[in-house]
């Protein structure tokens, strides 16, 4: 009973929309229709620079970590993987958006990990950190660091559950990531900038 009272609290919390809140809050427009399209924190980012990017990731950090942190405090590490992975779910398809396409799971997944099992999700920050700075591709970073964390869950002696759940984070991220794969093969894949250029900022800007 107390594992399926955190599933159903990870997928409302995974469905909290913070990018596209933000956005509707200190600039009135729907973040759907700028940049990528996507609702997650790297596309506000993009867009409006680290004024609304970075709350954005930090919120959808925060509600990857608080129901699983939770349920792994009350009931165990299988309760914590089931609320950590609801909670990405909620992200990809949030309710309070009519179940439409939400974010990639990225900074959601990291949160859920950080509350599920620390070192792991500490290790994939560590490689995401590493693969953005020598890339400046946050795409690659991101499959990259959700591609380890089996990896990690092993070598850091987590319980299968933590390691099955770190496989399926990863095939999920590789998942949403397919069509910037794509664009990678191709050489069409944007470096991310940490900072807006002033001509990006200005058409933001624009009408």
């Amino acid at each position: 009973m107390d594992t399926a009272a955190f599933v159903v609290a990870g997928y409302l919390c995974g469905s909290l929309t913070w990018g596209y809140w933000l956005v509707r809050i200190f600039r009135g427009e729907d973040v759907r229709t700028k940049g990528s399209g996507n609702v997650g924190a790297t596309n506000v980012w993009r867009v409006y620079g680290p004024k609304l990017g970075l709350p954005a990731a930090l919120l959808d950090t925060a509600k990857g970590f608080a129901p699983a942190f939770a349920a792994t405090v009350v009931v165990g590490h299988g309760s914590g993987v089931l609320a950590g992975a609801a909670a990405m779910l909620g992200h990809w398809r949030p309710i309070f958006l009519g179940f439409q396409k939400g974010g990639k799971m990225v900074a959601t997944a990291g949160g859920a990990f950080l509350g599920v099992a620390p070192l792991v999700g500490a290790a994939g920050a560590g490689v995401w950190i590493l693969v953005f700075a020598l890339t400046r591709y946050a795409s690659v970073a991101s499959v990259t660091a959700a591609g380890s964390l089996a990896f990690w869950a092993w070598l850091f002696g987590y319980p299968w559950p933590v390691i099955a759940f770190g496989g399926a984070a990863g095939v999920a991220v590789a998942f949403l990531h397919r069509a910037n794969i794509a664009r990678l093969a191709r050489g069409e894949e944007s470096r991310f900038e940490l900072r807006r250029r002033r001509s990006d900022a200005t058409r933001a800007a624009s009408p």
